[in-house]
């Protein structure tokens, strides 16, 4: 039942190990990215050790993790709307496998070579040159990795969703751009949700993207209780459930409306 899953979920990880320009690029890339946020925040702190409650260190851990994590978090948008334009979308269908099966075995293929291969390499780089703070202990440490694993169900549940838009538009590249703008700023990956005004960051816990990467965080650095991690997860697994199933009937709905020509 799970060979076939497998087979993708290889083919796509071999396959990014054939680009080896890409794969130090990516790690570059993240780097790059973690660095000048740390000279951003450092010039902000000015010196100071802490702000309004909140370390400069504990924010370099929470933008290291997030963006390291984002890194990792490889979601292939472009699968469906792509075999849409092409017509290959037939084919897929006739396929003996679940669709939606295989578009999540092919992107944890990548994740995987991403988190190995981008995450892992920029992580200890991060640590050697500008320092994160350690785990809040190894069970904090084993939570952390189960929140980042619902995390990524999260943020892959959304970019299913936002792929069902191709059954009735065109192109969906404006609506995967706002949907990014929304997950870098209300996750916590560019400003921390600390910093948000209590409003906000009441409203941005009541939607998806607080999951993806600030929830890992909180319980890396220990801020949260074993009741509060529970319940962040169960929060997580829902979100999941429910986007999934709202993909799931906007999947239903576009098949009857597709019309193939041509491919």
């Amino acid at each position: 039942m799970w060979k076939p899953y497998l087979a993708f979920a290889k083919k796509s990880f071999l396959g990014r190990s054939a680009y080896r320009f890409e794969h130090w690029m990516g790690i570059f890339d993240t780097c790059l990215q973690i660095f000048i946020f740390w000279g951003i925040y450092k010039s902000l702190y000015g010196g100071r050790t802490q702000v309004d409650g909140i370390t400069l260190s504990a924010v370099t851990t929470n933008f290291v993790l997030s963006m390291g994590l984002g890194a990792a978090f490889s979601v292939n948008e472009n699968f469906l709307p792509s075999k849409i334009r092409d017509g290959s979308i037939a084919n897929e269908l006739l396929r003996p496998v679940s669709f939606q099966g295989r578009m999540l075995a092919e992107d944890l293929g990548n994740a995987t070579f991403d988190l190995l291969f981008r995450f892992v390499p920029a992580l200890l780089i991060a640590v050697l040159t500008i320092g994160i703070q350690a785990p809040a202990g190894g069970e904090m440490f084993l939570y952390f990795t189960i929140s980042a694993a619902l995390g990524y169900g999260v943020l892959w549940t959304i970019g299913f969703v936002t792929q069902m838009a191709a059954f009735w538009l065109i192109n969906i590249w404006s609506l995967r751009t706002i949907k990014n703008v929304f997950v870098r700023l209300l996750s916590g990956s560019m400003l921390p949700l600390w910093f948000m005004p209590d409003w906000m960051s009441g409203m941005i816990h009541y939607t998806p993207f607080s999951s993806i990467y600030f929830t890992p965080v909180q319980i890396y650095l220990g801020q949260l209780s074993n009741g509060e991690i529970v319940g962040k997860c169960a929060i997580q697994a829902a979100w999941i459930g429910g986007l999934y199933l709202f993909g799931i009937l906007l999947w239903q709905r576009g098949k009857r409306k597709l019309v193939v020509q041509g491919g």
